[in-house]
């Protein structure tokens, strides 16, 4: 099969279309004829020789596509299923994926849409579970228009909480759209927030890592109301938790979802389509910072 790969650790340029073995499933896991594959940051800095030492390695953590072998135990399935899910050996940036964590993909959505969804939803449930996110909270997200942070504001919203989010201004309308009460970041920051909620806030998510941990203990009251995903050295230095999958992924988010999609309470974030062949140009468009939303990759 086609494959994304790469051989030596670098920038996008490392990266090629090999052919490799087709996998094949284990017990409990299925394999997929892949459609659209996910693009994160956490791509480029297993690239970057960040992550896993080892070479060669594969890429990609998010497919979507149709089900064509089941693995032994599987009988959830049925082949020729549309789903979506998790490739655990990050391997989805292929022809075929191997699928360990996986849900039926909604009804309304086509496989680019879908492909968009694991990572941002997975990481926004998780974080708000390890808060305790729920209905009557006041729940601050810092980086709220990205992929990530969108899908915490909605998924927070539909718990019955009150969202505050920061972003730049150029995206204060779409958080409004999306449930929350936009406010800029950067100094100042306490300040704004109180002007909205005067007894600060609950509780408080970091998705952008911009240093912002101090403020959001101040506003929260505690270290123990902040979690961060982005701020590793932050969260050790102010005692912050940091949310991180290998302490426990929020796979159930993936079935979760689809009831806040189909009854419009979920909009799905901007997605940029590059086909599988230009990876490397998929990369380099999300390194720059371009626009808001996911980059999907489009397997034909």
């Amino acid at each position: 099969m086609k494959a994304a790969r790469f051989s030596r650790f670098g920038g996008p340029e490392v990266l090629e279309i090999a052919d490799l073995p087709d996998p094949h499933p284990g017990p409990g896991q299925i394999r997929i004829a892949v459609r659209a594959a996910g693009v994160s940051a956490s791509d480029w800095k297993k690239r970057s020789g960040l992550m896993d030492p080892d070479l060669p390695q594969t890429i990609g953590y998010e497919a979507a596509g149709v089900v064509d072998e089941i693995g032994v135990g599987v009988d959830n399935v049925n082949h020729g299923d549309r789903v979506y899910g998790f490739s655990d050996d990050g391997a989805s940036q292929a022809k075929l994926a191997v699928l360990s964590h996986y849900a039926p993909i909604p009804s309304s959505l086509d496989f680019a849409g879908a492909a968009a969804l694991p990572a941002a939803v997975e990481t926004a449930t998780r974080a708000l579970d390890q808060l305790g996110a729920g209905d009557g909270s006041t729940v601050l997200i810092s980086g709220a228009s990205g992929s990530v942070g969108s899908a915490a504001v909605q998924l927070a919203a539909a718990r019955g909480a009150c969202v505050i989010g920061t972003a730049s201004p150029a995206s204060h309308e779409y958080l409004r759209s999306i449930g929350a009460e936009p406010v800029a970041y950067g100094d100042g920051l306490v300040e704004r927030v109180r002007a909205i909620s005067p007894t600060g806030v609950d509780l408080a998510l970091d998705v952008a890592g911009s240093g912002v941990l101090p403020e959001l203990v101040e506003l929260t009251g505690g270290a123990d109301h902040v979690v961060t995903i982005a701020d590793f050295a932050g969260a050790q230095e102010h005692g912050v938790r940091f949310s991180r999958g290998d302490s426990g992924r929020a796979h159930h988010a993936l079935a979760g979802i689809a009831d806040l999609i189909a009854s419009g309470r979920f909009d799905l974030p901007p997605v940029q389509t590059f086909p599988l062949t230009e990876v490397a140009e998929a990369h380099r468009f999300g390194e720059k910072g371009h626009g808001r939303g996911k980059i999907v990759l489009l397997v034909d």
